[in-house]
């Protein structure tokens, strides 16, 4: 089991009074478990119209997530990925519906169309004015009759429980509901399915690929594309829904469909900013998880045209958290970096052999970019090989700015380089080391006790020395064998890289917390990275 579940048959009722526990009294369930299973709203005195909407668990925080003040009423809620039954829905709609009336909220599945909209002939046949609208928002496939409900139904909550909240007639808050559903347009892309409970993943999606228009159910999506990054996933959605929108602004909901990371939600927010259709985004809700898959990892992105009334609607304060908000959408705010951080660009200076070497250096660092990481992978965080290979690409980008045929000032400039390029702890001290040499070089120093100034700088500000398994092990022996040569440099770091395999109790950096069975037999990634540049470097020179 590789989810954080007791049992699927308990699943729903047990994440129910999880949410409950910490809703401040705000919120309760209806006596009815396990077959009824209702959130619904503690402050209600049924003065105003109810909102309830529903259906199959799964979608967190939809639907529960979504009920207080300002958005639902109530929230029917079914097994994972199945629809309510009669009795629960009409359970909810009898528990907070009052002479102003109640709207159902319903997204366009045969199960949920029927379990509710019987659910709302009981209640009418009971005396209490009910009307249903159903959500039919995604455009993945534009020839189907009965389009599905996907997470632009969040705008309808938001948008008629305002109205409701401030007090509307039942007529005005369907009313708005319709208008809202003619208007709003959803697609969704994963790079995964989903894992449903109690059932083996269906691996369809092959690597490599993305499906584009999948539903909200682990539905396959209208086709496979290929996938090559964020800006290209973005792109596609976008081209199935632009034909779908008209001119003027509008208001995006960016939906993380349950398993992408918010880094990557982030980076998805800013493609949509700039995608073809970017300049007609003026509002934004989220990204965030609004209407998931279980652990879907990919995102839908639904449009709204926005309009006066919808605005003040959207912008209407809410009770439940779940909701992220409406915000405009601006250009990112940049302030120049404060005196003292702006570095002082030395003079550039053309050498075309010192060129080359740094350039071949940068080279076989970038070449090692997967392999260091795989090695890192199983004594830190897997990312070396990356730190040194961005490291490396900023460098020979700054090449033509750099004093080349000045050795002081070159160290100088490197060290500031990697302070601003290279990341973590590593990029800190390959800083200090070219930051220490320069001054040592300044001070007259030849080459090889500058580069060993530097060394026994980054020993005492980082704390680690020979022994303790970082790429010290192998920058140390190759710069005291440097003056018999390269060769005899890269020998020594060799031997230093494949010494660590056998320290198991490492002293500094990330691999201090990784126990001794994981460690022994593999090479501290640092110290390869040396040994690997130096052997390439020999191998260059002979």
């Amino acid at each position: 089991m590789k989810q954080f579940i007791n049992t699927k048959e308990t699943l729903v009722t047990e994440a129910i009074d999880g949410l409950l526990r910490t809703a401040d009294g705000k919120l309760a369930r209806l006596d009815g478990y396990p077959h009824i299973k209702v959130v619904v709203r503690t402050d209600w005195d049924r003065s105003k119209v109810a909102l309830v909407s529903g259906g199959g668990s799964g979608h967190e925080p939809s639907h529960a997530g979504f009920v207080g003040q300002g958005m639902l009423t109530a929230a029917v809620c079914g097994d994972i990925f199945a629809s309510p039954s009669v009795d629960a829905v009409l359970a909810g709609i009898l528990a907070v519906t009052g002479p102003a009336g109640c709207l159902l909220i319903v997204k366009n599945y045969t199960g949920d169309r029927l379990n509710f909209g019987l659910a709302a002939e009981r209640a009418r046949a009971l005396g209490h004015r009910v009307s249903m609208v159903v959500v039919d928002d995604d455009v993945a496939l534009p020839d189907l009759p009965q389009a599905r409900g996907v997470a632009g139904t969040l705008f309808v909550h938001k948008i008629a429980g305002a109205l409701a909240d401030q007090g509307a007639d039942l007529e005005t808050v369907t009313k708005a509901a319709h208008g809202v559903i003619s208007k709003v347009v959803s697609i969704g892309m994963s790079l995964d399915t989903c894992t449903i409970p109690g059932s083996p993943k269906e691996a369809r999606i092959e690597f490599g690929k993305a499906e584009l228009g999948l539903g909200i159910h682990g539905e396959a999506g209208i086709e496979q594309v290929d996938y090559s990054g964020a800006q290209e996933a973005m792109a596609m959605v976008v081209d199935k829904l632009a034909p779908n929108i008209g001119d003027g602004p509008h208001v995006a909901l960016l939906n993380n469909l349950g398993g992408a990371t918010p880094l990557e939600m982030s980076v998805l927010a800013e493609e949509l900013a700039r995608s073809s259709i970017g300049e007609q985004i003026t509002w934004m809700v989220g990204p965030a998880p609004l209407m998931t898959s279980l652990d879907m990892q990919g995102f839908s992105v639904s449009l709204l045209p926005m309009t006066q009334g919808d605005q003040a609607a959207l912008l209407a304060p809410v009770a439940p958290h779940a909701w992220p908000g409406c915000l405009p959408v601006a250009a990112e705010a940049v302030l120049p970096l404060p005196d003292g951080l702006t570095p002082i660009q030395p003079t550039p200076s053309a050498h075309a052999r010192t060129e080359d070497f740094l350039t071949r250096c940068c080279t076989i660092l970038i070449s090692a970019e997967d392999d260091l990481n795989a090695l890192d992978a199983k004594s830190g965080d897997g990312d070396t090989g990356s730190t040194l290979a961005t490291a490396s690409r900023a460098l020979i980008d700054a090449m033509p700015r750099l004093p080349l045929a000045d050795t002081t000032q070159l160290y100088r400039a490197i060290g500031q380089e990697l302070s601003q390029t290279m990341g973590g702890s590593s990029g800190v001290l390959l800083a200090i080391f070219f930051a220490a040499a320069g001054d040592a070089s300044a001070n007259g120093t030849n080459t090889m006790d500058a580069l060993k100034a530097g060394l026994d700088r980054i020993s005492q500000v980082g704390g680690a020395g020979v022994g303790d398994r970082t790429m010290i092990d192998a920058l140390q022996p190759a710069l005291e064998a440097l003056p018999q040569g390269l060769g005899a440099a890269a020998v020594a770091a060799r031997a230093g890289a494949d010494g660590t395999a056998r320290i198991t109790k490492a002293k500094a950096g990330r691999a201090t917390y990784i126990s001794e069975e994981k460690l022994a037999g593999h090479n501290d990634p640092g110290a390869e990275a040396v040994a690997r540049l130096l052997e390439q470097i020999a191998a260059t020179a002979e």
